[in-house]
């Protein structure tokens, strides 16, 4: 059951939730300041590992 991780009804079921929760007005902000966030954890993660190396 588990062995491939997720499957795709797995994600339809989580998108559904998404939507619900945030609902499709709020979904795109919503996207954006997660892409957002990613873009920030990321070059912080790279400032730090390029300290290490110094």
């Amino acid at each position: 059951m588990l062995r491939n991780g997720l499957e795709p009804w797995h994600l339809l079921i989580l998108a559904v939730v998404v939507v619900v929760l945030f609902g499709s007005k709020k979904l795109p902000d919503t996207a954006r300041a997660l892409g957002k966030s990613m873009r920030i954890l990321r070059s912080e993660a790279k400032a730090m590992k390029d300290e290490e190396a110094r």
